[in-house]
């Protein structure tokens, strides 16, 4: 079968200017002058992306994930290898009742900004103490963090954020609204869907989005988790009126690249495709690469025979127009919720004596594929290759996938063998589970989810999740956080009538089949299979080789037991590489915060928190001192029931060293 959508393609598009950010920044050299035009999908001269240097703020923390390029690293190296183990409690805040925090501090002048359920508070960042707050009338801030953005002579500070579906701005400075934005200070996303897609609930996402110029990127999510549900498109506002200035179809429509790798028969009803997560901005070139998710329904897709572009894509779209630059699809037609979670990474890479400007996009099942960032071309050759087809009825699953040659998988892929099981389970769990093995469809990493059951390893709660990534773009180092939990994938008909009459272009032997969420926990809330449940892995991104791969954390009680180094089960705390050697990640079912060198991946420091932590780390510069911010509250995903103690009150904890110390 001819697929003449797959791989990279690219758009000529206009490309922004270089930007310098507003910090202390690290130069790094690209290389300029590679045409384009080789990849390009039709006619005309594709512009380069490539800029003469790439220059981004590594000092600061102005945002999620420490700003649009979405490193996880900080420059600062106060607290380093020689003298991390002086590192000490700062202060705290309390969040109080509600959801355990998750947010991402940012630290803008002499202000840390943190969210809690509808309020916004600012703290002062040397101490902890509070110095304003204020409430939105709705529910939930966005809860992993939110944008910052200044006007040219610095008059207009803006916090920009979702609150319930709206898109807000307000005054950094007192957290007031600007009411000149939108309508009275925010924005409904609904309004830029056509009226037929308009859902009559709010679109309410916590992904971030990211800023560029006066350009804020918010996508959509994908509203039901169903056959129907709202198309995922991504939008670009103004940041200064809250006016749309595009949409980016991620279900293209008729007319648009990619509209016929979808059935044409109830077109407009196909949805998810949703970028729920994060995304990343190369400042320099006004490119944004954004990862996206699976099409609806995720297990199954007999109604949507094709690739189903832009589903489980990475995306490269120039940031002004919203015009597409290139993709790459790393799952055709996709049936496990593989939902590509991870902002992508920006480094400059040195491979056959070139220096490649590359983006690289780590999964819930395990690869990393590794691009050009200007082009789309992979760096190490991709191979579609033949996987399992589908016994289900109605269901034309793709007879390849494309897998990367290079660099190794970090998580253990494919059967789940006897030899597997988990030792730590009770021998009841035990012999269900090889009796599970027996009958459940079990042939590979990509068998797709059956009526008799298919095992997935990894499953779709990855694998990679959000935050997990972090880069050291100096040293030329990824290291990636991930879990390795396996599901169980089980399809059962969904009779009810209403059920078919809402899936798009069903009948016939195209039915609405669907899966139970089922992550195969045992009774003690353990995972199915065998330790490490958790691993960190750091990567040498010049040569793809895998530099040291660890277990990430462990399980309080099986400690007490005398059983180390399990991992952490479902950990979510994000890592966060430093110019001082370092990479600070939290866990959970440990409650640990842990210090690694970023060289070998031993722990040089570690402290007990009263319970998980579950978010990325915040680092900045505050007072002469390097502060490393993290939230911390509940048991976190998944937590086993082993009889753990009761987690402490949610708060923000602060650690540094010493007043005076070096």
């Amino acid at each position: 079968m001819h697929h003449p959508h797959r791989g990279a393609f690219v758009r000529p598009s206009k490309l922004g200017s270089n930007r310098l950010r507003r910090a202390s920044c690290i130069a790094i050299a690209l290389v300029a002058g590679l045409s384009l035009a080789a990849c390009a999908p039709t006619g005309g001269n594709a512009v380069s992306a490539a800029t003469s240097a790439a220059e981004f703020d590594y000092a600061g923390w102005d945002a999620y994930a420490g700003g649009a390029d979405s490193s996880q690293y900080s420059s600062l190296d106060q607290v380093n290898t020689d003298n991390v183990t002086q590192l000490e409690l700062a202060w705290t805040f309390p969040t109080g009742d509600g959801p355990p925090p998750l947010f991402n501090p940012l630290k803008l002048g002499n202000t840390l900004y943190i969210a809690v359920g509808n309020r916004l508070i600012a703290l002062d960042p040397v101490t902890g103490a509070e110095k304003w707050s204020r409430a939105y009338e709705g529910r939930t801030i966005t809860t992993r963090g939110m944008n910052y953005w200044q006007s040219a002579d610095g008059s207009d500070r803006r916090l920009i954020f979702m609150l319930d579906g709206i898109l807000r701005a307000v005054n950094a400075v007192d957290g007031s609204p600007i009411t000149s934005f939108g309508e009275n200070g925010g924005v409904d996303i609904r309004n830029g869907l056509a009226p037929e897609k308009r859902p009559n609930r709010p679109l309410h996402t916590n992904n971030p989005g990211r800023i560029y110029k006066n350009t804020i990127v918010i996508s959509l999510p994908a509203a039901a988790y169903d056959f129907a549900s709202a198309p995922a498109d991504i939008h670009g506002y103004d940041v200064v009126t809250g006016k749309l200035k595009w949409v980016f179809h991620t279900v293209p429509e008729k007319g648009e690249f990619g509209y016929e790798t979808w059935p044409e028969k109830d077109h407009k009803k196909f949805g998810g495709v949703h970028n729920w997560s994060e995304l990343t901005i190369d400042t320099n070139t006004g490119i944004a690469y954004i990862p996206t998710g699976t099409a609806r329904y995720d297990f199954y897709g007999g109604n949507r025979e094709g690739d189903n572009l832009f589903a489980d894509s990475i995306l490269a779209l120039d940031v002004e127009t919203g015009k597409r630059v290139w993709h790459y699809q790393v799952l055709h037609h996709g049936l496990w919720d593989w939902d590509n979670p991870q902002s992508p990474k920006l480094m400059t890479i040195h491979k056959d004596g070139k220096a490649i400007p590359a983006v690289i996009l780590s999964t819930k099942f395990g690869f990393i594929y590794v691009f050009d960032r200007r082009t789309g071309e992979p760096v190490w050759p991709i191979e579609e290759k033949p996987v399992p087809a589908s016994d289900v009825p109605g269901e034309k699953a793709s007879p390849t996938q494309p897998v990367p040659t290079w660099p190794e998988p970090f998580v253990r892929q494919g059967v789940f063998t006897e030899e597997m099981i988990n030792p730590y389970i009770s021998d009841e769990d035990k012999a269900k589970l090889r009796e599970l093995l027996q009958t459940a469809r079990n042939d590979g990493l990509y068998a797709p989810p059956s009526l008799r059951g298919t095992i997935t390893m990894p499953g779709h709660n990855g694998g990679a999740n959000w935050g997990s990534s972090a880069v050291d773009p100096v040293k030329g180092r990824f290291f990636v956080v991930s879990k390795e939990i396996p599901t169980f994938n089980k399809l059962a008909l969904d009779k009810r009538p209403e059920a078919l009459a809402a899936m798009p272009n069903g009948g016939g032997d195209v039915q609405p089949y669907k899966s139970n969420v089922d992550f195969m926990l045992q009774s003690n809330g353990l995972p199915a299979i065998a330790p490490p449940w958790s691993t960190i892995t750091a990567y040498d991104m010049n040569t793809g080789k895998k530099l040291w791969a660890l277990p990430n954390g462990e399980v309080t009680k099986l400690v007490e037991q005398g059983i180390r180094d399990t991992g952490s089960t479902a950990p979510r705390g994000g890592p966060v590489a430093t110019a001082g050697g370092l990479v600070f990640v939290g866990t959970s079912s440990d409650r640990k915060f842990r210090a690694r060198d970023a060289a070998t991946g031993k722990v040089l420091w570690e402290y007990s928190l009263p319970a998980a932590s579950e978010g990325i780390p915040a680092i900045y510069e505050a007072g002469g001192r390097q502060f490393i911010v993290i939230p911390v509250g509940g048991d976190g995903l998944f937590a086993p029931r082993l009889g753990q103690d009761p987690p402490g009150p949610s708060q923000y904890m602060a650690f540094a060293l010493p007043e005076g110390s070096r």
